[in-house]
């Protein structure tokens, strides 16, 4: 078949220029093998394992595809360093950052030949982290599932095309060929999509909730605060809609309460839970309250996106889940957006006079 070549599958060494996000409890190796075998890039999902099971999961993907993929860390963790570290090691290809990593980080990087893409949610940021050395971002709309802004893609995207000169891959609001065609006649370099990967059949989210998933309308996300004190699109459930009218301290209990659990699975210390708050606090303008609920997310997605209890967990989703109907393989789902977004560039070349 034919491909598109761009700024994103030159740096990285894809095939196509469409990426499949880092989603907790989601974008495990199954994932990120399909989609790395099926030419794009994959990326692992790090903030919910615990060094040792990053290290597995790394080791596991390698058996599963010779083929390029990503880690994405969370960049204000302790051992940030240490997982870098293992990237550079197992000459991993891409990794990425939900938050931007520190510019010694980045250098430490890109001196082993890592390629270092940043998701981010604003023109500004873009700019900050290109002038420490980034080799791309990856820019979220507020269609997007999962922690998001308040600007739409459709305007998010061209003010940060306008503000670097690297690539610039777009994420919020995309599924198909219409979606590449228009990303890549914005300027973007490529399509990052994460509702859409999670419903394919190498997502491991088990099939009862994926129909959940399938079942919902254009309506059906929330952008909710109460998950963990930050903006937080996901799916109208029964617990979101008690969360989003129970009052503060109900929301700082069940968080305390989770993150109890979240230190007994990871295994984590006290002590690296309250240093990671010290972090997080001095990286971003959050409150201590805001902190404090973020110890939800983890063991809310988890009981949703793994042990599929819809009534406990939550389900981060974009808004795009109210047009998906099917569950296709990675490779059928690339192959038909690239042959679709080529469809309708070519038609676009023919309305020229």
């Amino acid at each position: 078949m034919s491909t598109l070549r761009t700024a994103l599958t030159e740096l990285v060494g894809v095939e196509h220029p469409v990426v499949q996000t880092g989603m907790g409890w989601v974008a495990g190796p199954r994932l990120v093998a399909g989609t790395a075998n099926a030419g794009g890039l994959g990326i692992l999902a790090s903030a919910t394992m615990t060094y040792e099971e990053l290290e597995a999961a790394v080791a596991k993907t390698k058996t599963l595809t010779d083929k390029p993929f990503g880690v994405n860390i969370r960049a204000d963790a302790t051992d940030a360093p240490q997982r870098i570290d293992l990237l550079i090691r197992e000459n991993v290809r891409v990794a990425s950052f939900a938050l931007a990593p520190k510019q010694e980080l980045i250098a430490k990087l890109k001196d082993a030949g890592v390629v270092v893409i940043p998701s981010i949610g604003a023109a500004k940021h873009a700019k900050k982290v290109a002038s420490w050395g980034a080799d791309a971002v990856i820019v979220q709309g507020g269609e997007g599932g999962g922690h998001t802004g308040p600007v739409a893609t459709t305007l998010l995207l061209p003010s940060v095309l306008d503000a670097v000169d690297i690539p610039v891959v777009a994420a919020g609001g995309f599924y198909d060929g219409r979606g590449l065609a228009a990303a890549l006649a914005y300027g973007a370099a490529g399509v990052a999509m994460g509702t859409r990967f999670l419903l394919t059949q190498e997502s491991t989210v088990p099939d009862s909730v994926k129909q959940e998933y399938l079942a919902r309308g254009l309506q059906d996300t929330t952008v909710s605060r109460k998950v963990d004190g930050m903006p937080h699109r996901v799916l109208n459930t029964e617990l979101v809609t008690s969360l989003e009218h129970s009052g503060n301290v109900r929301g700082l209990v069940a968080a305390a309460r989770n993150a109890s659990k979240f230190k007994a699975m990871t295994g984590m210390k006290w002590s690296t839970l309250v240093r990671d708050g010290l972090a997080m606090k001095k990286s971003s303008d959050r409150t201590w309250q805001q902190i404090i609920m973020a110890a939800n997310t983890p063991m809310l997605l988890k009981a949703g996106l793994v042990e599929g209890n819809t009534h406990a967990g939550v389900l981060a989703s974009g808004q795009v889940v109210g047009l998906l109907d099917d569950l296709p393989t990675c490779k059928d789902l690339i192959d038909g957006i690239v042959a679709d977004a080529i469809k309708r560039i070519d038609a676009l070349g023919a309305l020229r006079a």
